[in-house]
């Protein structure tokens, strides 16, 4: 029996070796192959363990106060582009933002998205993040156009508008509330509108219930049997397709009876327009259009709701900054009561600290924290070699993060934008990613929290319990953000007398003396 035991044991130890042995072979034989193709070598780094490479230390990195650790230790160890393991691939990690840059405008030709399988299973093979080439251009333009329309966004302003006093009207009535879910009230309702003209009501209901149980399944093990995270959220998916497929083909139904070329209510008719206009081979499927409007609302469910409460945390946690906002918003309040007229979007993009404060907080935030691309053919970028076939991580999180560029990286400064500019298309700050992916909906996304936090801070006031910030797998409060909520009643300009004598001094000297908790 013991020898037995023993010879199973010998030939265990044997199998890890030779696998070891065969692991680090192929590395070996994978680099050289590589190298000799091109003047330059693959980037340094570790590719860590057999099979599960150094996964385990990057997802250890998400439940830190320091996501960003993984990558600068690395970045210590061998330069600002590294080669490591993650999630059962080779990959070749960015840091740098000239290299990234090249990432995001090389698209289709040389670089292609390449997502979990989960992502892939979920979005389908239409999905917007794995379309390539004239059509993607195609549909980006379409949306991109219709979300920056002038016209759309004196629109939509009132119903942002009205949406935000509801919502924040009845958290007066609450004892205390968790502002990571309360804010999804407001940007699902505004997004569903925007894509597909869907009010409050029985249906914004249900597609708010199935998206929630959709989404749950976007970073899941790749598993389908019934009862798996991933196969309650597909078939949350074909029930969500079978309404918004309806509304569809009720709108197409609806255009093919009348002449009407007015301006586009929604994406929906933006998307059926343009497929009437081209011609046979052109025309976008109803599934297509559908499966696509779903895979837009994520926005709604995630980043922007999740904008909006890092806003709430971190302006929270330095006084001055939110009484800097205040009094910018209490007289942008007080010119609109004193002419009389209405808000318009332009009013809201326009005060300059708000703008300074909602890039602050893009920048710490980092909920898009970087994109995965796939090589297509082996391509030097800056001396670097990245073979065909890997995949490459242009990591945002460590740029936003660099000290090399922003100063006191880790603290929430909205100062800093003073002298830097909100320069959405700057390398070195690409919260909407970049290049032909550019995320269409940026500037709509920017007024919706101008707009939220006008209201905020123009009306209410609020002390949020202590709570930390989890960064796998998405961005998330801990504890949702709960926070005690009031109407102000007194007179919004006198905010100093509920501050204590040394946030008082800080405010006179223009100093944040409380930095985020990361």
């Amino acid at each position: 029996m013991e020898w037995g035991m023993g010879l199973l044991l010998l030939m265990m130890v044997m199998g890890i070796s030779l696998t070891w042995f065969w692991y680090n072979k192929m590395k070996m034989k994978m680099r050289e192959d590589v190298e000799k193709k091109s003047g330059c070598g693959v980037p340094e780094g570790s590719l860590g363990w057999p099979l599960i490479g150094e996964t385990l230390d990057f997802i250890a990195s998400g439940y830190t106060s320091r996501p960003v650790s993984f990558m600068d230790k690395r970045k210590l160890l061998y330069g600002k582009v590294f080669k490591t393991h993650l999630l059962g691939t080779p990959i070749i990690v960015s840091t740098d933002p000239d290299v990234n840059k090249v990432v995001l405008q090389n698209h289709g030709n040389i670089f292609v998205p390449a997502y979990p399988k989960s992502i892939r299973e979920l979005l389908g093979e239409h999905s917007i993040l794995q379309m390539n080439g004239n059509l993607q251009k195609r549909l980006h333009a379409l949306i991109g156009g219709f979300l920056r329309s002038p016209q759309l966004k004196a629109r939509i302003t009132r119903h942002i508008e009205n949406s935000v006093r509801l919502t924040l009207g009845s958290w007066q009535d609450m004892q205390l509330l968790h502002v990571q879910e309360e804010t999804k009230k407001i940007t699902f309702e505004v997004l569903v509108n925007v894509l597909m003209s869907v009010g409050p009501g029985e249906d914004l209901d249900f597609l708010k219930r199935e998206f929630e149980e959709f989404i749950k399944g976007l970073i899941c093990l790749p598993i389908k049997f019934p009862g798996t995270r991933l196969y309650k959220s597909l078939k949350a998916k074909q029930r969500l397709l079978e309404m918004v497929k309806k509304i569809v083909e009720e709108r197409k139904s609806a255009m093919e009876k009348t002449d009407e070329k007015g301006m586009a209510k929604d994406a929906v008719d933006v998307l059926l327009r343009d497929s009437e206009e081209a011609s046979e081979k052109q025309s976008l499927p109803l599934d297509f259009i559908s499966g696509n409007i779903i895979e837009m609302m994520i926005p709604g469910e995630e980043t922007v709701p999740m904008a909006m409460t890092l806003a709430v945390k971190f302006l929270s946690d330095c006084p001055v900054a939110l009484h800097q906002l205040m009094e910018e918003n209490m007289e942008l309040k007080k010119q609109k009561k004193d002419s009389g007229e209405d808000y318009g979007w332009t009013d809201y993009l326009s005060l300059p600290f708000t703008q300074n404060v909602i890039s602050e907080t893009f920048r710490l935030a980092n909920i898009i924290n970087g994109v995965w691309r796939k090589a297509l053919k082996d391509i030097d970028i800056k001396g670097y070699l990245i073979p065909k076939g890997w995949c490459v991580l242009a990591s945002f999180i460590s740029v936003h993060m660099d000290e090399e560029i922003y100063e006191n990286p880790h603290l929430f400064y909205p100062w800093r934008w003073e002298k830097l500019g909100a320069a959405v298309n700057n390398s070195s700050f690409t919260p909407f990613g970049g290049g032909q992916r550019l995320c269409p909906g940026l500037e709509l996304s920017r007024l919706e929290i101008s707009i939220f936090l006008h209201h905020l801070a123009t009306t209410y006031r609020w002390v949020a319990q202590e709570d930390e910030i989890v960064y796998f797998p998405t961005v998330k409060m801990k504890k949702k953000l709960p926070i005690k909520f009031h109407l102000d009643r007194y007179n919004q300009t006198e905010t100093l007398e509920v501050l204590s004598p040394h946030q008082k001094g800080a405010i006179e000297n223009g100093i944040c003396t409380t930095a985020s908790k990361r």
